[in-house]
């Protein structure tokens, strides 16, 4: 275990600060409180510069090592925004916000890279430059590709580019990444069906959506059953179903929305492709017109390799051989770190939250034990990845 003195000095600064973003939840870009006081803080720290407002409320600290005649620059990011959750923790810390919360522990995340911006400004062991990136957004708005069209690797042109996320139900002091696609792409679809209303007493005279929407559920489920080779992970699912408001008419229109998930881009175009044939096709059968849009998101999130082995080093000196691990199953579920790691080579890493409840859960709450862990990793990894006799 290599968690570093000067956390301890300061957790419980860091643990104030995590619980007050966390009873101030805020969402998408909405982050104006949020994002002020980590421009505050970081100010407070001693960085050089502090860049408010990219990608509309993302924050950019600037921190240069000791020396800088590497001319390296790397990255480091965390997510800041909240859920439109209701809370039900019960903590002294709960949201005071109805509706919202910080149940993905973004507020966490920012906490652990706060703190080791601080120690960063101080300490300044290292030869280069730093770039701490605080993002919004994260959850469905694409912060972080806002924050890249607004010229965040344009203007700190960074050779390598670091995410952390908590992981639930791993334990403390614990590290898991993997080389490849890690988390899936995020899609969403919505569905509409035009046939033609009347009395429900007399379907002869109408084109009814709700058999066109029947068929094309059970074809759709077909798509990964058995157009996707079975080793290449995919989920379709849809999960809404919206039609008339009354129980002897038959409906007009039908809405129907969903989500595509894939863990490979070509998967994904494959995925798309073969519904908005069925779309269409199933519902002119019926005599009805079938209309896709086709939304996509957020990209595959995909760790480069040699920046895996480069984290996990890290994380190793800090947690020890046993505790970091490189095999991490992958998920479907989404991440806009993606965007990043499309851009500038780098990994997103995960850091044990303990026991607790699953991320997006109303009862979820992020471990304040994670924090020294995590801002010792931050630190580490930049000693390391720029190193002052290099």
């Amino acid at each position: 275990m290599a968690v570093e003195n000067w956390v301890a000095r300061e957790i419980e600064q860091l643990v104030e600060f995590r619980r007050d973003l966390h009873a101030h939840p805020e969402l998408l870009y909405d982050v104006n409180r949020t994002a002020a006081r980590v421009a505050d803080w970081l100010r407070e720290a001693g960085v050089d510069v502090v860049h408010e407002g990219i990608g509309r409320t993302g924050v950019v600290g600037v921190i240069k090592g000791k020396s800088t005649s590497s001319g390296r620059m790397i990255g480091l990011r965390a997510d800041m925004d909240a859920l439109p959750i209701e809370e039900a923790t019960g903590k002294a810390w709960a949201s005071s916000v109805p509706g919202k919360m910080h149940a993905c522990g973004h507020d966490g995340h920012t906490t652990m890279l706060i703190g080791a911006a601080r120690h960063l400004a101080e300490t300044r062991n290292f030869d280069g430059t730093v770039i701490v990136i605080f993002q919004p957004a994260e959850e469905g708005g694409a912060g972080a590709d806002a924050m890249i069209k607004d010229g965040l690797f344009k203007r700190w042109p960074c050779q390598e580019v670091y995410g952390m996320h908590n992981r639930p139900n791993l334990e403390v002091g614990k590290f898991t990444t993997a080389a490849g696609p890690i988390m899936g792409s995020v899609d969403e679809i919505k569905i509409e069906i035009v046939g033609k209303g009347g009395h429900a007493a007399m379907p002869h005279g109408t084109i009814d959506p709700l058999p066109v929407a029947a068929a094309l559920i059970q074809a759709i489920q077909s798509i990964t059953a058995r157009t996707v080779n079975p080793f290449d992970s995919a989920a379709v699912s849809l999960c809404t179903i919206h039609a008339g408001n009354a129980f002897n008419v038959v409906p007009q229109t039908l809405q129907m929305t969903g989500t595509v998930r894939t863990l490979k881009e070509e998967v994904r175009t494959h995925i798309e492709e073969h519904m908005r044939r069925m779309v269409t096709q199933i519902a002119d059968s019926f005599g009805a017109v079938g209309r896709l849009e086709y939304i996509r998101h957020y990209p595959v999130t995909v760790n480069h390799a040699e920046n895996v082995e480069l984290a996990a080093a890290a994380a190793r000196i800090v947690a020890g051989e046993v505790n970091v691990t490189t095999d991490m199953s992958p998920t479907l579920g989404g991440e806009d770190f993606s965007f990043m790691l499309n851009e500038v080579p780098g990994a997103m890493i995960n850091i044990g939250n303990g026991p607790s409840a699953g991320l997006h859960h109303p009862e979820y709450d992020f471990n304040d034990d994670v924090i020294a862990w995590g801002c010792s990793y931050w630190t580490t990894l930049v000693r390391e990845r720029l190193p002052i006799n290099a």
